[in-house]
């Protein structure tokens, strides 16, 4: 079996690679180890960067975004019971967020992938990539029978996120990553209630940082910071809703709405970024080759600057025979992942409370807080970093 790009992983990256690959003409067959409803139904955030708003609708899958997804055109940095509102438009001239939840995001890139006669093929397992180094690397796998298989490619796009099979192969020539380990975690929990506020709120206070987000008009999802290692057992019903009344109070006795928790989860904080993403014709994208933390809404929006950085270097090597974009694909995806981690290790250490700090480093974090709310160039540095840097890569 023969395609010109082999993609393992039907994650965000991996769906919006093929479907900006077909609307070039260049084939790809997407190979994906859950089923498609496991896929769908794929819980997690969606905070979505102005530029992956502008992609999507550009290739033709941002209509229900655009129906349904609640834009947010500010965000509240909330401390010392006060709130200090970030205009994420009037300081980035007009650039908003979208809350659209990232299963949704997939089920439309599905649909659109199945539309177009797109080659994905779910259920499958024994994933593994050879001959990376040469003119005709190789996938091999089982199908969804259980049927050894192989498929022979020009490259493999590697999007099969941390723990998959494509990391591993090029750390093997290029070993090198960076790492670090955050000393708390967030307690996520969904519930069935209409929204607390109209845009997300990021709260810092003594016991710790609190995040009031949002799903949809019946369903919100709201995060408490809490030790790496606790469990959801130890926290009822009752001690969530507490907590979180304690974290975001404020002057005026606002509250959070509260409703039925239906689901509670521990979500570990660590940065992870590979010093290559290429090895050979296997190319990393999305969390394959980098994990941020979540404070900073980076991990899906630059999964889809990855891919849009790859596809235009996949367009410029097919339509034009060069291979300038493709051979600087690392070092210009990781500029910008760089720069996301930066933003996102700035907004953790800025909001949550660190394990044995002392007074000294508590007054800093008010100190840089309150600078926030004072200083206009402080706000527009916060407002540009979170709708996200300009996915403008053209194809020269």
């Amino acid at each position: 079996m023969q395609t010109q790009v082999v993609i393992i992983g039907a994650g965000p990256a991996g769906l919006t690679l093929s479907h900006m690959l077909h609307q070039h003409d260049i084939e790809s067959i997407v190979l994906e180890t859950r089923a498609r409803d496991a896929v769908e139904a794929t819980i997690r955030a969606g905070v979505l960067e102005q530029g992956t708003i502008d992609l999507l609708t550009e290739i033709g899958v941002g209509e229900r975004m655009q129906r349904e997804g609640l834009r947010h055109a500010g965000t509240v940095l909330r401390y010392d019971g006060r709130d200090h509102r970030i205009d994420f438009a009037g300081l980035t001239g007009g650039k908003t967020v979208m809350v659209y939840p990232q299963h949704e995001v997939l089920k439309d890139l599905v649909a659109a992938r199945l539309s177009t006669g797109g080659d994905i093929r779910f259920n499958v397992s024994g994933v593994s990539v050879h001959d990376i180094d040469s003119g005709t690397p190789h996938v091999r796998y089982r199908d969804r029978d259980g049927n050894a298989q192989v498929i022979h490619a020009d490259f493999i796009a590697g999007c099969d996120g941390s723990q998959g099979v494509c990391r591993p192969a090029v750390l093997a020539s290029h070993p090198t990553f960076h790492e670090h380990v955050y000393p708390y975690a967030w307690l996520g929990i969904l519930c069935h209630a209409p929204p607390s506020s109209d845009e997300l709120i990021y709260a810092h206070g003594g016991n710790g940082f609190a995040l009031v987000s949002t799903r949809s008009p019946q369903v919100q999802r709201m995060y408490l910071q809490c030790d790496p290692h606790d469990k959801t057992d130890n926290w009822s019903d009752d001690r969530i809703w507490g907590e979180l009344r304690t974290r975001l109070r404020t002057h005026d006795g606002w509250a959070p709405k509260e409703g039925e928790i239906f689901s509670k989860t521990v979500v570990g904080m660590r940065s992870f970024v590979i010093d290559s993403m290429q090895s050979g014709r296997l190319y990393l994208a999305g969390d394959s080759a980098h994990i941020v933390p979540p404070t900073g809404a980076k991990g899906l929006n630059l999964a889809i600057s990855d891919v849009s950085i790859l596809a235009r270097a996949f367009v410029q090597l097919y339509k034009d025979n060069t291979r300038t974009l493709l051979d600087g694909y690392s070092a210009t995806a990781l500029a910008r992942v760089w720069r996301a981690q930066r933003f996102s290790w700035w907004m953790t250490s800025l909001l949550h409370a660190a394990p044995g700090a002392g007074e000294f480093q508590k007054r800093l974090q008010y100190a840089e807080l309150d600078y926030l709310a004072r200083s206009r160039s402080a706000r527009t540095v916060l407002a540009e970093n979170y709708v996200g840097l300009p996915m403008d890569f053209p194809v020269n």
